[in-house]
Formats: structure tokens, sequence, C-alpha cells
């Protein structure tokens, strides 16, 4: 379920508005039927700038689509952020953007695991690079929509208050930034291009529909790493508080 759907222009038009996070939080009761914490709401107003400012430098189409609040199929778990359209080669694609409020983060010695102050706290959390595309292999093995309708998923994740990627950047957390690059606050000008990459082409958010409307099936993919599995084989990734529990 998506919670705010918007085009590329109107996303925009909401932010420059300063009336985005009041947009999110009204879809977020009228789908969810609840409300949510100040400091989300904050999170919202806070982090779809940083959005709005990278779109616009990379010249996203207007007519690209901007979903807020993915809910993962099966879980509890929602996306942040998601730009569709088309890449320069005409394929549909959908940019997965984990957005991080973090301004220091330290590296562990457990995979995928970093700590950061969140809750009030220091604590243990997945990587948002192994968070992002883990949200993305779920949509993948779940959605038929993106399995039979060819949507190529790219994830990503955005630190922009982090300003030192000495930790985040760490070598130790490499195959994980490989399949879902990380960046921070001096990486804008990357972020925009990567996103400028994929989505050259706007969709009228005909990918976003096919994406929230999309039957849900196990993939052949995830057949096969559930017979893995049975068989002794660590093949099958753990979503973020899974994994954190398993590295502890």
């Amino acid at each position: 379920m998506i919670v705010y759907s918007a085009s590329r222009a109107d996303f925009t038009s909401d932010v420059l508005s300063n009336q985005i996070e009041k947009k999110i939080l009204d879809a977020f009761s009228l789908r969810l039927g609840r409300r949510t914490s100040r400091a989300e709401i904050e999170s919202w107003k806070n982090s779809m700038q940083y959005m709005n400012n990278v779109l616009i430098a990379g010249d996203i189409p207007e007519d690209a689509g901007v979903a807020i609040e993915y809910q993962v199929p099966l879980t509890s778990k929602r996306v942040d952020f998601i730009l569709s359209g088309a890449d320069a080669e005409n394929r549909d694609t959908a940019v997965i953007v984990e957005l991080k409020q973090w301004s220091d983060v330290e590296a562990t010695s457990k995979d995928a695991i970093v700590q950061t102050f969140v809750g009030g706290a220091v604590r243990e959390v997945a990587h948002p690079s192994y968070q992002a595309w883990t949200y993305a292999a779920l949509i993948r093995d779940f959605n038929v929509e993106v399995q039979d309708g060819n949507i190529s998923l790219h994830p990503c994740a955005y630190l922009h208050n982090c300003s030192d990627p000495s930790a985040i950047k760490s070598a130790f957390y490499s195959e994980h930034a490989a399949r879902a690059p990380v960046f921070v606050r001096d990486d804008a000008d990357r972020l925009s291009e990567f996103l400028k990459q994929h989505v050259r082409y706007g969709d009228k958010s005909r990918i976003l529909y096919k994406i929230d409307h999309g039957r849900l099936r196990p993939s052949k993919n995830l057949a096969d790493h559930l017979a893995s599995l049975l068989q002794g084989n660590r093949e099958f990734e753990m979503i973020d508080d899974q994994k954190v529990v398993y590295e502890t």
C-alpha cells in the first residue's frame, strides 16, 4: 500500500508550499487508519526538502512518479521514497530510497550492522544499504507486476545529515553498498546522477500503480532460495530488525 503518491511536479509543489508533511499525514491517516509520531512527521518535513533538491538538480521529469511510505508486502515495514519512470532504454524502473536523519554513524564488527543514536539512545541497527536492498528483494520476490512486468528495482540510501562517510561507507559494508549505494550529505550531486541514470523519462505514475496493485505470488527465485535453505544453506536474507537480532 502506498500512502502518498504524486507526480514529481506535484510533489515539488507540495514541498515548496510547505504542505508536504501535512499531505503525507492526511494520506497516512486515511489509508492506515491511525496517526503517527511527531518525530516521523518532522522527518517527512525535513527529508522531503532534501529529496526535492536532488530531484530538481537531477532534472527528473515532471511526470515521473513519486511514492512516499509504501508498505512492503507481508510485513509492517515501509519504504520511505520511490521514484518511478523509464531509463534511457525506455525500460520501466523504480528507485527505492531509504532515508535517514542520522548525523553520526559508527561501524561495528557485525555484518550489515551499524551503530547510531536513535530512539533516545545509541543502538545497533541495520545498515541502510542492507535495509533498502532487502526491501527491494521482498517486493521483487512477491509482486507479480514487478516479476512479470519486468520492472527494474534500484535500491539506495540517503543520509542527508551525515557529513562523515567513513563508517557508513566502510569497506566492511562494501557488499551491501554494491547492491544499494549509500549517499551522504556531500553526495547530493551523485544521488541526482543516480536517479537520472535510472529515471530519464516520466511514466505518469503508471509503474507505481502496478506496484501498489500487483498481486502477490512467491517468485521462482524465492522458491529456489527456500529449497536451498531447507538443504542447510544460508541464503534467505532477513529484513532489518531480524538481521539485528540474528547478528546479536
